[in-house]
């Protein structure tokens, strides 16, 4: 592990310490003796002539020695201080990469996710009970297209509802008309997805909105793609109304950040997030910032990689690759991890 690097220069460093310390303490203890030895030595007078030559030795080895001492700490320092500085890099290009890789991962997950939904209300507008409750939007029709959304709802159960809108803007039927009473009659003329999808110019085409809260829909987080509904169903078709499908955002997005592999040690200090095009907080791990929070992203327009923040942290981040014919929306994956202590050896 890369931690071990740092966790060996760390240790290198104290043993280090620790016997230099200890040598130079050898070094002043045998230097005092010397010293004590030739006061005894001229005591001594002539007699202790020779042994005051040898106490004289004994203090310059100790000086000798000191030196070396010194020559090794000032050399072993820098080395260390390079190997911490190695290993910390290693760490965060190891940690880095791997969190750009998951953060890859995620919005790969959420783009596959989404591409189905683009399908989802393309063909939905298809369906004759759809195209006859827009065409000619009576209380039967209305009431066979909102059984036939319940249908629907029953077999899919990512989304919170369906709507139907006529031309207008105005709602006619929705799939779950007992759960959303207020859904039947909403105006919706003044919603981009709405005029988006009626402006599309063909049935291959939709509309989709950035992740909102819905106040017809017990303000249930959803991302809504919408697509027109036209003359018999056929894809050049004059548009009649607009389908509008309503993904169930916060369950859906959620169990994805959760998803993502950690240790639990890593849990602790990590947050996995997607962001929108523009970098708010559309996911989070403990749901932390949703739809509220600005994240600092700084992709610097590469679409995968890492970087460490101010605060230390390892920021990884992939942007939407899409998938298959959903080109995505400009969204992100991103986690951060706080710096974790280093592991004991």
């Amino acid at each position: 592990m890369p931690e071990r690097v740092v966790t060996l220069a760390g240790q290198v460093s104290r043993n280090a310490n620790d016997k230099v310390e200890r040598i130079n303490a050898v070094t002043g203890r045998i230097k005092m003796l010397a010293l004590n030895a030739l006061i005894e030595a001229a005591h001594a007078g002539e007699q202790g002539r020779g042994f005051a030559v040898v106490a004289k030795e004994v203090g310059s080895i100790s000086d000798e020695i000191k030196q070396l001492s010194d020559a090794l700490s000032n050399e072993l320092a820098p080395q260390i201080a390079a190997l911490d500085g190695l290993g910390h890099q290693l760490v965060r290009q190891v940690r880095g990469g791997r969190l750009a890789d998951q953060s890859l991962n995620m919005i790969d997950m959420i783009d596959r996710n989404l591409y189905e939904r683009s399908c989802d209300v393309r063909w939905w507008a298809t369906d004759s009970a759809i195209v006859e409750a827009c065409a000619d939007p009576n209380t039967t029709t209305c009431a066979y297209a909102s059984k036939r959304l319940g249908v629907i709802l029953d077999s899919y159960t990512v989304y919170v509802d369906l709507w139907i809108a006529d031309r207008d803007g105005r709602v006619i039927a929705n799939g779950r008309p007992s759960r959303y009473p207020n859904a039947i009659g909403t105006d919706v003329s003044g919603e981009p997805w709405f005029n988006n999808a009626l402006r599309t110019a063909t049935g291959d085409d939709y509309s989709v909105d950035d992740v909102t809260t819905n106040a017809n829909l017990d303000s249930a987080h959803v991302a809504t793609y919408a697509t027109a509904v036209r003359v018999g169903g056929e894809s050049r078709g004059a548009a009649l109304g607009v389908l509008s499908i309503f993904f169930d955002w916060g369950p859906q997005a959620q169990a994805i950040v959760d998803s993502v592999r950690l240790t639990e040690e890593e849990r602790d200090v990590t947050r996995c997030m997607l962001l929108d095009s523009s970098h708010r907080v559309i996911a989070s791990t403990g749901g932390r910032g949703v739809l509220s929070e600005q994240y600092p992203l700084q992709a610097d327009q590469v679409s995968i990689g890492y970087y460490t923040d101010r605060n230390n942290n390892v920021v990884g981040y992939a942007r939407t690759p899409g998938y298959e014919t959903y080109a995505g929306l400009g969204w992100y994956g991103v986690i951060e991890q706080r710096p974790r202590s280093s592991p004991s050896s």
